[in-house]
């Protein structure tokens, strides 16, 4: 049986004014279940149109009033995360227990921006004339178009709408094509807060068509896009023409060092963590691992076995570790890797195959997958594989790791497992990147800020500065007569 679903436009759930239809897959079963609008032309002005209309009335309210509605919208979310869940882990695959972790995760985002929100302070600067001042104040920049990737649905969405609707900008948010069932549901419990009818609009249907149709419409001041450097670089330059405000969370290649007077047991279980989590599809997966060739062959043998006891299986009913991948896309770009790496020499510790048995046949499900003595030839070196394969190479000095690590033309994240305190500095201080971890593997807490260098884009979402991405500054300079 197909579930229907509808977008939200102007406080509305409606079908696509053309009638058209984009089908989703459950990709353990490579069946579709569902099906959402494929939005218009007409939809995406109708939903740009009443976001400008109530930007003043929402943008006119204290933060404390706007915090309120969020409070509200984080509390409802909370209540129906396991039905949330239940959404992403059908249309995604992650495992149910992590799925829900997000939509949690969303929640807290929308409550944290909610108290951010109340801190907007601007600041009063003494001028050198007598009884003249200057003051610094912030505003909210306008009607918003959040654009969100189908891998982490609900939290990757909620760093925009939090951060947008906190400052006073109504939000357009193109939902993802292969993901939209649980941001819908996200998107009614901002509903069901009671916020105002055209402060968040969510549309659904095809990103090449919409996309181009949001950055080009004058009414919308600013973009948050989260996807690929190809597509973020057309973003901003097809923003370039009424110079919209734009940030850009795009692609990776994470490396990860590890020095021989690391915790190894903590340096393995890191590296499992973040280069398999969700497959691989999250842009601070670990690519590629520098290990101090003296703990070399160790770390392999303890990486390989940790990472066979995964369990994969069908996030809803099994309990597992890892769910399918979402696409048969991710499952080819990862095969193409591993194909090129084994051909140039570098050899599969682990995986680099589906498993075998009838559960698996049907869906999009692959094996972790560990490549030793990789070099920087391979494509799973250079690339963003976005799935489940990592490489492991040795070094001999410092130097060789930092050098090796920023030989890409990404720079989002890195993380680093030393007990070495004057390494740690070293290689936080030299990496090329907008995020260092040390000795934990994650990057990014949502009460600080989170962003790339280079190809990984500019800009930031997370802490303060995620806020405001969406505020204008204004400077007001008085003198008082006596």
């Amino acid at each position: 049986m197909i579930e229907h679903y509808k977008m939200f436009i102007g406080g509305e759930w409606i079908g696509s004014k053309n009638r058209d239809k984009i089908k989703i897959i459950n990709p353990v079963k490579n069946e579709v279940f569902a099906e959402v609008p494929k939005a218009s032309e007409k939809d995406v002005e109708w939903a740009v149109d009443v976001a400008d209309k109530i930007f003043p009335e929402w943008a006119e309210l204290s933060p404390f009033e706007r915090g309120k509605f969020l409070r509200k919208a984080s509390n409802n979310v909370i209540k129906k995360s396991r039905q949330i869940a239940k959404l992403m882990t059908k249309e995604q695959g992650k495992p149910l227990e992590e799925a829900e972790g997000e939509v949690i995760k969303g929640a807290n985002i929308l409550r944290y921006y909610a108290e951010e929100g109340e801190r907007i302070y601007g600041r009063i600067i003494a001028n050198e004339q007598k009884n003249s001042e200057s003051k610094v104040i912030y505003q909210p920049i306008g009607v918003a178009a959040a654009i969100s990737p189908w891998n982490y649905p609900i939290e990757l969405l909620a760093w925009k709408i939090g951060g947008a609707l906190a400052a006073g900008c109504p939000v357009v948010a193109k939902l993802p094509s292969q993901t939209p069932l649980a941001p819908l549901e996200f998107i009614k419990c901002i509903e069901d807060s009671g916020v105002p009818k055209g402060v968040v609009n969510a549309i659904t249907g095809s990103g090449s068509e919409i996309g181009p149709l949001l950055i080009k419409n004058n009414k919308i001041k600013k973009i948050a896009f989260t996807g690929s450097t190809a597509v973020g670089k057309d973003v901003l330059k097809n923003s370039i023409e009424d110079f919209k405000k734009v940030s850009l969370e795009l692609g990776g290649s994470l490396p990860m060092i590890i020095t021989k007077d690391c915790d190894l047991e903590k340096a393995v279980d890191g590296a499992v963590y973040r280069s398999f989590r969700n497959m691989g599809q999250i842009c601070i997966a670990i690519n590629r691992i520098y290990v101090e060739e003296d703990i070399y062959e160790k770390f392999l043998s303890s990486f390989a076995k940790k990472t066979e006891n995964l369990k994969i299986g069908n996030g809803l009913t099994d309990n597992c570790d890892l769910g399918p991948m979402c696409s048969l896309n991710g499952i080819e770009t990862t095969k193409t890797h591993i194909r090129d790496a084994v051909e140039k020499g570098a050899k599969i510790v682990s995986g680099g195959k589906a498993p075998e048995g009838e559960k698996y046949r049907q869906g999009y499900f692959f094996k972790p997958t560990i490549l030793r003595d990789v070099n920087h030839e391979m494509l799973v070196m250079r690339e963003e594989t976005f799935g489940p394969v990592v490489g492991v190479m040795s070094y001999e000095h410092i130097d060789e790791a930092i050098k090796l690590a920023n030989d890409t033309s990404y720079g989002l994240a890195a993380i680093v497992y030393t007990n070495n305190l004057n390494a740690a500095k070293k290689i936080s201080d030299e990496i090329k990147a907008g995020n260092i971890s040390i000795n934990n593997p994650s990057p990014g807490v949502i009460n600080a800020p989170y962003g790339g260098w280079k190809d990984s884009g500019f800009g930031h979402e997370h802490g303060p500065e995620g806020l405001y991405e969406y505020l204008l500054l204004k400077h007001v300079r008085t003198t008082y007569f006596n």
